[in-house]
């Protein structure tokens, strides 16, 4: 195996997140407790929202929020199948079917003029993925909702900071999804949230992620162990104060590898739609010319560490397949088969990104 020497992610967990946790832990309340409510005090002040529920993960917040809406057995929920599976599966948790839309062939988000096509009476809802960190299309996306009464739930998993015409992802939907794993724009080392500005699905939220109790040992409904603990909690507020600037230093990463890019033959540079902050969980690229592995492997054989986000549509997974999807949807085909993310995150240096524009620069002379 080749030798990494400039990686895809690179978590950046410093002494106020020790010191936060160091807290926690003599403080001898590790469990969920008043740190989870001042992140989620602070999370939802972040986002412009009024509330926010804190999970256990990303995939949790989901789950929770699907179940808030009221979406069940026979429910359709739209998606895009381009995207981790959780996506997807947080759907099928709920005893609901995920209906797919193909995506917009430069932003790899759902394609809004390609929604009402597949909209049944039994859809109850939208769940636009805010992919790579940029907001999908949402005024679209809402004016649709609105017309035909559908619930939007934001997959924000990638997008903390992102902005679509002045509105800040996590504020735009009915709930709104975040994930604070390891790779992501902040971390929480395992977590998620839900950002909502209706009261009622708030409580009905919190409900949720705690085994449907009203009130100690009072069960209203059927709940889950979706809690986060304070010690996630320590983490996030200390990364939430340093979120800006991470953003910040992705994107100057990503305007920098762009205007490097972008007049290199065989690849496309990401485009970023008017009126929208981008804040580049990843920077993806589109292979062009020649085949997308052998750009892979020559990268990583060159020290630069890669990801592919998503070789495999969500309706092309084993899963999927035994559940009868036959779907074929050939923009998401084209992606799966060209992208590759790059490093972008605030750890790397300016050597390092000239470093891989050099080696992008010797694939294509070699490939194209």
């Amino acid at each position: 195996m080749p030798k990494i020497k400039i990686p895809i992610a690179s978590p950046i967990i410093g002494d106020e997140e020790i010191e936060e946790v160091v807290k926690v832990l003599k403080s001898g309340f590790i469990a969920q407790g008043p740190k989870v409510a001042e992140f989620e005090e602070k999370f939802a002040k972040f986002v412009s929202a009024k509330y926010a529920i804190a999970t256990s993960s990303g995939t949790a917040a989901l789950h929770v929020a699907l179940l808030a809406c009221g979406i069940g057995e026979g429910d359709e929920v739209i998606t895009t199948p381009f995207s981790f599976a959780a996506t997807g599966n947080s759907i099928l948790f709920t005893g609901a079917k995920p209906v797919f839309v193909d995506i917009d062939p430069h932003t790899f988000n759902i394609d809004p003029e390609k929604i009402e096509e597949v909209i049944t009476d039994k859809t109850k809802a939208i769940m636009p993925v805010q992919l790579y960190g940029q907001s999908a299309e949402m005024d679209k996306i809402s004016q649709i909702a609105k017309k035909h009464n559908l619930y939007v739930i934001e997959d924000a998993a990638q997008a903390h900071g992102s902005i679509y015409k002045d509105e800040k992802v996590g504020s735009m939907g009915d709930m709104a999804c975040f994930s604070f794993y390891p790779t992501k724009n902040m971390t929480t080392s395992e977590g998620g949230m839900i950002t909502t500005n209706d009261k009622e699905l708030t409580e009905k939220a919190k409900m949720l992620r705690a085994h449907g109790e009203s009130k100690r040992y009072e069960h209203s409904l059927l709940g889950y162990n979706f809690r986060m603990t304070d010690i996630s909690a320590a983490i996030g507020i200390a990364q939430l104060e340093k979120l800006d600037k991470f953003n910040e230093q992705r994107i100057a990463n990503a305007e920098y590898l762009t205007k490097k890019l972008e007049d290199i033959k065989g690849l496309t540079t990401p485009k970023v739609l008017d009126d929208v902050k981008h804040v580049y969980h990843q920077y993806t690229i589109k292979i062009e010319t020649g085949n997308r592995d052998d750009w892979v492997e020559f990268l990583n054989e060159n020290g630069i560490g890669t990801g592919i986000h998503y070789p495999i549509p969500i309706y092309k997974q084993e899963l999927y397949i035994e559940l009868g999807y036959d779907d074929e949807l050939p923009e998401t085909e084209k992606a799966a088969d060209s992208v590759i993310s790059l490093p972008v995150h605030p750890n790397l240096s300016e050597k390092d990104l000239d470093t891989i524009i050099k080696v992008l620069k010797e694939a294509s002379a070699k490939f194209c």
